[in-house]
């Protein structure tokens, strides 16, 4: 997530929120929650949240000064973000934002009235977390991650750079959406077609992981695509 986009984020969400309300009447502290999938020792997961913390720095809100955040951590674990979300709702926030569909989907069973802002979230509208991009209704609203047509540029990328490449892994996890096989289905056309045998392993922890790296790698001219998921490392095209 872009420096530029967390501010836009952030200043719409906080749009309804007057920075001053007259010299007699004393702001109130604001509280957000946030509920992360990825680890608190994620890198990339901190610089989010670095991110976040400047761009509300940049709109006037200040933690410890005007605003409150309360951030969660799942690591991956549906069960523990159902917790965390749980734990968030009962603060009665005044915003929450949900890093990932894990995240989202915890987050959206425990509350239809807090306002929801979502991130790196995939097909939002066909998972049903909104009814449409341009009205998405409801409690909920957010930034879509990607588009399911890049996975076949994904795939296009390694046959430009290894044009002999003749078998692909596609790795995702099934319990962090739906999504992960939406991507299937825009690599298989491409794969198909190019005289690539596509091989979709669906791992659900370190050790399936582990076992679909060293299938890929038995043999070579193999290639591998790695979802982008937060129980699964960043998106990588190798071969």
């Amino acid at each position: 997530m872009r420096r530029r986009e967390f501010i836009a984020l952030m200043g719409s969400a906080a749009a309804g929120w007057p920075l001053a309300a007259g010299a007699q009447q004393p702001q109130r502290m604001r509280q957000i929650g946030m509920l992360m999938s990825p680890r608190e020792d994620d890198a990339e997961a901190q610089l989010r949240v670095a991110l976040l913390r400047q761009g509300l720095k940049e709109l006037g809100w200040i933690e410890g000064r005007n605003i409150k955040v309360d951030y969660r951590w799942a690591g991956g674990d549906a069960a523990r973000a159902k917790t965390h979300a749980a734990e968030l709702v009962s603060q009665k926030p005044d915003l929450i934002i949900a890093n990932s569909t894990l995240s989202l989907t915890a987050v959206r069973d425990e509350t239809s009235t807090i306002p929801i802002v979502f991130l790196v979230v995939g097909d939002p509208i066909g998972q049903g977390f909104v009814s449409s991009l341009a009205r998405p209704g409801g409690n909920i609203t957010g930034f879509t991650a990607f588009e399911f047509a890049t996975g076949a540029k994904w795939l296009e990328l390694i046959k430009e750079i290894v044009p002999e490449v003749k078998r692909i892994a596609f790795i995702f996890n099934p319990a962090g959406g739906p999504y992960g096989e939406r991507f299937v289905q825009a690599i298989a056309p491409i794969a198909s077609s190019s005289g690539i045998n596509l091989v979709v392993s669906r791992t659900r922890d370190a050790t399936e992981i582990d076992q679909a790296l060293i299938a890929v790698s038995g043999e070579p001219k193999g290639g591998l695509i790695v979802s982008p998921e937060s129980s699964l490392p960043p998106p990588i095209v190798t071969s």
